[in-house]
């Protein structure tokens, strides 16, 4: 079981010398986990490249099992009283919806499961999905465009708008070329707001790139440009002026809950949660419009 966990640990953190830091091991006996279970295998699990090891084909459908293995290991063991360590659940989501769906996800979950590691990250739309699909990341909210390939649970779609920091009493002309706030690419914000643009021939310029939300709002505060995001999470100061400054309409983009394969019963309870937080605070009338019921489930599950 500790070599399987040095392969996990290492493949979650993306380097095998990080792995000995977390697990209080020396390099030396994580190599040593590492040749044992080649030796086992039958075969070779990792390869050399730069200054890192990279999983081979036979790799990566290890560690797959090894994850699975690893997280049966721990539940059976907390059930009984066990000290295996704590269990880790891992959670992914992002940035528009750390100030509701996340704590009061966190805050469910920590009633309703004892002792458990959360581990939540926040990353680029499609690395979210990336990790999910690797088993990296146990339960996800995510952007998709409305009608890409079939992938997770669709809870809403969301209409998109221009913002930006004004008084919407006091309009001022359209600059030319106009500013953008955006993030980093790839984007799928910044794909629709220069698809909308350059379909309606408005000439833009980069103004601030950033792969943080609180920079995007801080880049409007500063009057630097417009941005495109949807409502949730908007703060009060930032308006929607996409009316007002003629601005082209702008598409929906779909919010959907991603699950990785296998989970155990308490990251299943975990994307549980985070379903019923992330409906219970995206726009109700979304939400109506759905027909979407939400149940609590209040009885807990013991870890010990």
């Amino acid at each position: 079981m500790d070599a399987l966990r040095t392969v996990v640990v290492g493949s979650d953190l993306g380097s095998f010398a990080r792995a000995a830091v977390q697990l209080g091991r020396s390099q030396s006996a994580v190599s040593m986990h590492l040749k044992k279970l080649e030796q086992q295998a039958g075969t070779t699990l990792f390869v050399r490249k730069g200054r890192g090891l990279v999983p081979t084909e036979a790799g990566e459908a290890f560690i797959a099992y090894a994850r699975r293995i690893v997280a049966l290991n721990d539940e059976a063991a907390l059930s009984v009283g066990a000290a295996a360590g704590k269990a880790s659940v891992r959670l992914g989501l992002p940035q528009d919806f750390f100030d509701d769906v996340m704590p009061a996800t966190l805050g469910r979950f920590g009633r309703d499961v004892e002792n458990v590691h959360v581990d939540v990250q926040a990353g680029e739309n499609h690395r979210l999905a990336e990790e999910v699909r690797a088993g990296r990341i146990d339960a996800a909210i995510a952007f998709f465009r409305p009608g890409s390939p079939t992938e997770g649970e669709t809870l809403c779609e969301c209409p998109m708008h221009w913002l930006a920091h004004v008084d919407p009493q006091q309009h001022e002309p359209i600059a030319d070329p106009l500013p953008l706030i955006m993030f980093n690419h790839p984007c799928l914000f910044r794909q629709a707001m220069l698809a909308a643009l350059d379909h309606s021939q408005t000439r833009w310029r980069a103004a601030l790139t950033t792969p943080s939300l609180p920079a995007v709002w801080a880049g409007l505060r500063s009057g630097l440009g417009i941005a495109v995001r949807t409502d949730h999470g908007r703060p009060e100061d930032i308006t929607c002026v996409g009316a007002e400054l003629g601005l082209p309409n702008l598409p929906n983009i779909e919010v959907r809950l991603l699950r990785a394969p296998n989970l155990s019963r308490f990251a299943e309870r975990l994307a549980q949660v985070l379903r019923e937080e992330a409906l219970r605070h995206l726009d109700p009338a979304i939400r109506s419009a759905r027909g979407v019921d939400i149940v609590h489930h209040p009885d807990r599950l013991r870890t010990t």
